[in-house]
């Protein structure tokens, strides 16, 4: 069999998934329910591709039981697929012509691609709960914007700050009986937590992710993030340098909130200083200060040798 006959691309939307096998006739829709998936599933030849786009949640079902089927997966970034789309001038946008893009895409490019792997129960529930403490955040930060400024509901306003606030404390609680119960999160976070402007949060995070992916480097680290800037060059004209944006969202502001955060501390506001006299905008400068904590922080999780300032403040911004 041609591995191209193996390669199912799948357009994943909540109810339902469209899949276009590359080379094939389409088949029929199927329902985004455990029951459909696994008889399809059923009906493929081991070591065969599946391959969906990243859509938050929707996928994970999918992604799950394939893994578990022995169907070799990939979870695609959707920026990618878009410009890729883009790069082959598909004139139209459909659920089956998307499929079809997914496919193409992988058999192009399968050989550069890492394959999904499923997160452990406990690792998947640390990333669930710090996205849902982001997302209650926020919230917390929109209605305090639209509602506090209201003399006629204050007090009623106050007691549901506060019951926000206490909700988020009850999550941050939660993760640290999870990372505790766990002998190897847990001294990773110390080691990250002592890299300045790393929090409880952004060292938790960073803890699983690294336990998680196997990045070769911490520029693996930075691109999987999406906060790689890219050149626009052409002869001697240089282009202004955006970031990447191929990551998970999250993860950025994650960071962002890491070099914001050191900006305020007395150790690393002089860097961050410095970077605004270069004329960049101070999120340009709260940016480029995480990233370069983050490549810190992978740095002392590597070696397992606690954060130094001295050194870090000796390398060039």
């Amino acid at each position: 069999m041609q591995l191209n006959s193996m390669i199912h691309g799948v357009d994943v939307a909540k109810d339902e998934l469209v899949i276009q096998f590359l080379g094939q006739a389409s088949a029929s829709p199927l329902g985004n329910n455990v029951r459909e998936i696994r008889a399809w599933l059923r009906k493929l030849p081991k070591g065969s591709i599946v391959a969906m786009e990243s859509t938050g949640r929707y996928h994970q079902l999918l992604a799950r039981l394939a893994h578990a089927a022995g169907m070799r997966v990939y979870v695609l970034n959707a920026r990618r697929l878009y410009f890729y789309a883009r790069g082959l001038d598909v004139r139209a946008k459909t659920d089956r012509v998307d499929a079809g893009v997914i496919a193409r895409y992988v058999a192009e490019h399968g050989h550069k691609l890492h394959q999904w792997q499923p997160a452990s129960p406990e690792h998947a529930l640390i990333d669930e709960l710090i996205r849902r403490r982001a997302l209650a955040v926020v919230k917390r930060e929109s209605l305090r914007q639209s509602l506090g400024g209201c003399q006629e509901l204050k007090s009623q306003f106050k007691q549901l700050d506060h019951a926000m606030e206490a909700f988020i404390r009850s999550i941050e609680r939660k993760l640290d009986e999870l990372l505790n119960a766990d002998e190897k999160l847990r001294d990773a976070r110390a080691l990250i937590k002592g890299v300045v402007g790393f929090g409880p949060v952004g060292s938790a995070l960073l803890a699983v992710l690294l336990e998680r992916v196997p990045f070769a480097t911490s520029d693996a680290l930075v691109a999987y993030s999406g906060c790689d800037p890219r050149p626009d060059d052409s002869g001697r004209r240089r282009g202004r340098r955006r970031l990447s944006k191929c990551g998970p969202g999250y993860l950025r502001k994650q960071w962002y909130m890491v070099g914001l955060s050191a900006a305020r501390s007395k150790a690393l506001a002089p860097m961050y200083q410095a970077l605004r006299a270069r004329g960049l905008a101070t999120t340009e400068a709260a940016l480029i200060l995480g990233r370069k904590l983050l490549r810190a922080a992978y740095s002392v999780w590597k070696t397992k040798r606690a954060f130094d300032l001295q050194t870090f403040l000796g390398q060039p911004a």
